[in-house]
């Protein structure tokens, strides 16, 4: 019933996203609310907002580490959906997927080990494997669970596609085959398993807003199969967080639908800048904060005429400038990005 039902909710967005005028635009956003929430798991001190005016202008230093990491994860998203075209999921694939979210040229430690599996015991928690909470596999027992684990993923036949995938996501976690990133490369996973598989058509589902809304669960019961062997409280997890997620998606492209239909029709009275306006729109739904160098480059206008249009936008009330400055402004599309902060509602 629950697998029923979430397979529906999966359908259903599919449908949904099928009728936006440009998905790729939505993706973007998604993709970065999910690499900030999967990050935020793991400590990462930097909301969805600092991600996103990070695009326009340097983060301030007490962020620029923890933004990095997130931009990283986006890249590491990026590199994994795209190799997917000429790369089945497999090893290889996911340790050049680590190697991404590791990359130490754009920020990270040496000690990461960016795209190699572990030569060392690791652990969960604690100070050492004595006192931890949990303890993976040794290397050698490693190596012959990271082989079965790929062989895995090469079977679909053995479960329904969203079982299987949950049993994946439990085992990489439990292989925990690098010292540091398991948990965001485990996630990364489970979008591009649903992609390859073609359960979505489009990259749609992220569970790390599911994840983090209950995290103390979702790690609880990870450590269920570990400990007492108890997939079944797991699988219910996984499937009613791909339920759920898939129906929050879904309200999220009908909000946003209603507030682009809305929000063009503002753009209209620009009469006949409206052409350019039009343009700006379709960057502010990837890119949700700009400032008038951003304008000029996606325009190819000039300061002035970027500065007008940002103006006229704010008298519209589409963008909100947040800086207070008279130069280096940056200008916020506030109710779009809301939709990802807050939740599109009921």
């Amino acid at each position: 019933m629950e697998l029923s039902r979430a397979d529906r909710a999966l359908a259903r967005l599919d449908g949904a996203a099928s009728v936006l005028p440009d998905v790729d635009l939505f993706i973007r956003m998604y993709v970065y609310q999910e690499a900030t929430l999967s990050s935020q798991i793991e400590g990462t001190q930097a909301s969805l907002g600092d991600v996103v005016e990070a695009l326009a202008e340097a983060p301030p230093a007490e962020r620029r580490d923890a933004v990095q990491e997130i931009q990283n994860y986006v890249l590491a998203l990026n590199y994994g959906l795209d190799r997917l075209a000429d790369l089945p999921m497999s090893l290889r694939l996911v340790r050049e997927i680590h190697a991404e979210l590791m990359d130490t040229s754009r920020g990270g430690e040496p000690a990461k080990t960016p795209g190699q599996f572990r030569r060392t015991q690791n652990w969960i928690g604690g100070s050492s494997p004595s006192n931890a909470r949990f303890v993976p596999p040794p290397v050698d027992e490693m190596k012959r669970a990271l082989d079965e684990w790929e062989a895995a993923a090469h079977d679909r036949s053995a479960y329904p596609p969203l079982v299987q995938i949950g049993l994946l996501h439990s085992q990489f976690e439990t292989i925990h085959p690098f010292i540091d990133g398991n948990g965001r490369v485990g996630r990364l996973l489970i979008t591009f398993l649903l992609t390859e598989w073609g359960i979505l058509a489009r990259p749609l589902l992220y569970l790390s807003i599911f994840f983090k809304a209950h995290q103390d669960e979702y790690y609880r019961r990870l450590q269920g199969v570990r400990d007492d062997g108890d997939w079944e409280q797991w699988l219910y997890f996984f499937i009613d967080g791909v339920r759920d997620t898939a129906s929050n998606a879904t309200k999220t492209v009908q909000a946003i639908l209603q507030l682009r239909e809305r929000d063009r029709a503002r753009i209209a009275k620009l009469r006949g800048r409206a052409a350019n306006g039009y343009l700006l729109h379709d960057h502010l739904l990837s890119s949700p904060v700009v400032n008038a160098k951003a304008v000029q480059a996606v325009l190819g206008v000039s300061q002035p005429t970027a500065n007008r249009l940002l103006t006229e936008f704010g008298d519209l009330g589409l963008l909100v400038e947040a800086t207070g400055r008279e130069r280096g402004q940056l200008w916020i599309y506030t109710e779009y990005r809301d939709i990802f902060v807050n939740g599109p509602g009921d």
